[in-house]
């Protein structure tokens, strides 16, 4: 009885891993048609940057349907430009197809253009406005678990903004968040501050503005931008 168990948990495990293994190729060998139409195609933009950092990055990927789609090279799109220069494909295993290129931040502020044209002369065109925000107020070295008025430039009223705060003890999830910017102040709370272990902390707020695409086919698309600023201090008692 031992013996026949043993056998038949040997062919459980030979029948699971055959299926993995089946699953692995299909994934593998699952390709995207890449003679896609326009409207079957849908623009995935996203520009990331971080204060401190020279450069910031700009990624475009093209995926079947919807922003769950594969990311691919598409036929019908000719001459993928960013303003006029013209950005050559790259690919991940992970990934899948995509445009990427990175640019000086301190000179990227304004707008930009993001053009292709189709194999039928039709020309896309989508204005990019980038603008870094900035912290004013210095934050001390050491802090206390007081309320703490936070000023920034490079926000619109009521911008949002996620808060991350992170320390060092594990033993809490921190803070993280999203406000509402009001007349370009936000409020680092004597709560949020209640919920953090004594000692080193680290603060991240994050800009993550999206919205639709303006010149795309039916399928749509969607700009992101992700800004960061990142600071530190000792929290007290």
């Amino acid at each position: 009885m031992l013996y026949f168990r043993r056998k038949l948990s040997v062919k459980k495990i030979l029948l699971i891993t055959l299926i993995l293994s089946g699953l692995s190729c299909g994934n593998k060998d699952k390709k995207v048609d890449t003679t896609l139409e326009i409207d079957n195609i849908y623009f995935d933009y996203k520009i990331s940057a971080e204060e401190g950092y020279d450069n910031l990055t700009v990624l475009l990927k093209y995926r079947n349907d919807d922003k769950n789609g594969d990311a691919f090279a598409p036929e019908v799109l000719k001459n993928i430009k960013l303003d006029e220069e013209i950005l050559v494909p790259d690919s991940s295993k992970m990934g899948g197809v995509f445009y990427e290129i990175q640019k000086p931040i301190n000179t990227f502020s304004g707008k930009h253009y993001i053009t292709f044209f189709t194999n039928g002369g039709k020309e896309f065109k989508e204005e990019i406005i980038f603008s870094p925000m900035a912290l004013t107020t210095a934050i001390p070295e050491n802090i206390h678990r007081e309320d703490l008025v936070l000023n920034f430039t490079g926000l619109e009223n009521e911008d949002q903004v996620r808060i991350v705060l992170t320390d060092t003890s594990f033993f809490n999830d921190g803070v993280n968040r999203i406000d509402a910017v009001l007349n370009n102040q936000m409020i680092l709370s004597k709560k949020d501050l209640g919920s953090l272990a004594d000692g080193p902390i680290v603060l991240e707020f994050i800009r993550e503005f999206e919205r639709p695409i303006k010149n795309a086919g039916e399928a749509g698309g969607r700009v992101r931008i992700n800004y960061t600023l990142r600071r530190s201090f000792n929290l007290q008692n």
